[in-house]
């Protein structure tokens, strides 16, 4: 029986990005046809899937102007039966697409832009988030959506279509080969953190918290994998950069797979975040992916995120805004391999039994059955 053909599309996500290539995509091949589009993305990166490169650009108009052409003709050459975007500036190439294939559409909500207009004002400027909010508005009436967070229900509360939240936990089959025994190296201590590299995700706060760090510990490394919003001179401007800056390896963006290699003898994974926008009320998927990859958590003070790492009891939530309270915490892992192994298990074994990546793929599946079967 022929495979109903489904078209995945971003213009701004990498190929690597954990989500579409290590959890989205690999549960939906088995079943369809599937057909990715993404910047820079090789036409053989999956045997079981046809990847097709789109020219990338770093500002949403150029991508406007230069990509969404390729898109609409790509996607129209291929007829899918159903397409699923990625990113707001696809919302109206979306509807275009939906008008005349009369296909429907999925549209996947990573982020809650309404938490964050202010921000958006300033970098995309005011006409562009008045689009936002018109075609926002329409894929609430048009499209189906899939959430990440369940909290961003309270802002898209006009669904008219069948809609899911799909947590972005961690699929531990992906995971598995990165899992060792844990082994921190108590000589020379090594630290793991993997997301962008900003003032947001408390940046500042690290380098003030290593730079305490080393008064104790002279020898130690930072791994840090990401890109950096930050430039060399705004580094060199940091509280204690000085310091630490020997300590610091900027690895920059990679695949998942080459990062996860280097924590063989991590002590602790760093999710630190500062109420910034939705921060407060999203999980941070590393946090789930260092318990999955059994690695003490060091994370924010939020209820949300408590609720978590308290109630498991596998790493410390504190205020990312004190790094005597992060030096602490560091210094106490070291300090206490025992007690550390122990929250390296507890978070192993609560990502097994429940915030794993296999109950989000049912979620996922059902949804396009309901969405296919109208």
């Amino acid at each position: 029986m022929k495979k109903v053909r489904i078209l995945h599309i971003s213009s701004a996500h990498p190929p690597q990005d954990p989500r579409l290539a290590h959890r989205v995509i690999p549960s939906l091949v088995p079943i369809y046809d599937i057909t990715v589009l993404l910047p820079g993305a090789r036409p053989a990166m999956f045997c079981t899937t046809q990847y097709i490169s789109l020219p990338y650009f770093r500002r949403v108009v150029a991508r406007f102007l230069l990509v969404h052409p390729i898109i609409l003709w790509r996607t129209l050459r291929l007829r899918p039966t159903l397409l699923h975007i990625y990113d707001p500036e696809l919302l109206p190439v979306a509807r275009l697409l939906q008008l005349l294939l009369r296909i429907p559409v999925v549209y996947e909500v990573h982020e809650n832009f309404y938490k964050k207009l202010e921000q958006k004002i300033v970098t995309q400027g005011r006409l562009a988030t008045h689009f936002f909010h018109r075609f926002d508005a329409m894929a609430q009436r048009r499209f189906h959506l899939v959430f990440t967070e369940h909290a961003y229900l309270s802002t898209y509360n006009r669904l008219t279509n069948p809609s899911a939240v799909v947590y972005n936990y961690p699929s531990l089959s992906f995971l598995e080969p990165f899992r060792f025994p844990y082994s921190p190296n108590q000589q020379a201590p090594e630290f793991f953190y993997i997301g962008w590299i900003s003032l947001e995700r408390a940046f500042d706060t690290l380098v003030a918290a290593l730079a305490r760090f080393k008064h104790h510990y002279p020898v130690f490394r930072m791994h840090l994998f990401g890109q950096r919003t930050l430039t060399d001179d705004d580094l060199e401007k940091l509280p204690g950069f000085a310091d630490v800056r020997e300590h610091l390896i900027f690895y920059g963006y990679i695949d998942q797979q080459q990062a996860f290699l280097t924590i063989r003898h991590t002590t602790a994974g760093i999710a630190l975040l500062k109420p910034v926008g939705d921060y407060p009320d999203s999980y941070p998927t590393k946090m789930f992916e260092y318990m999955a990859l059994g690695l003490p958590v060091i994370t924010s003070d939020f209820p949300l995120y408590r609720d978590i790492v308290e109630r498991y009891a596998c790493g410390f939530c504190l205020s990312p805004d004190k790094p005597e309270q992060l030096a602490d915490a560091l210094i106490y892992l070291v300090e206490h391999p025992h007690e550390a192994q122990i929250m390296s298990k507890k978070g192993r074994k609560a990502i097994e039994d429940r915030f794993n990546w296999e109950t989000e793929r049912l979620k996922l599946l059902t949804l396009y059955s309901q969405i296919l079967e109208t």
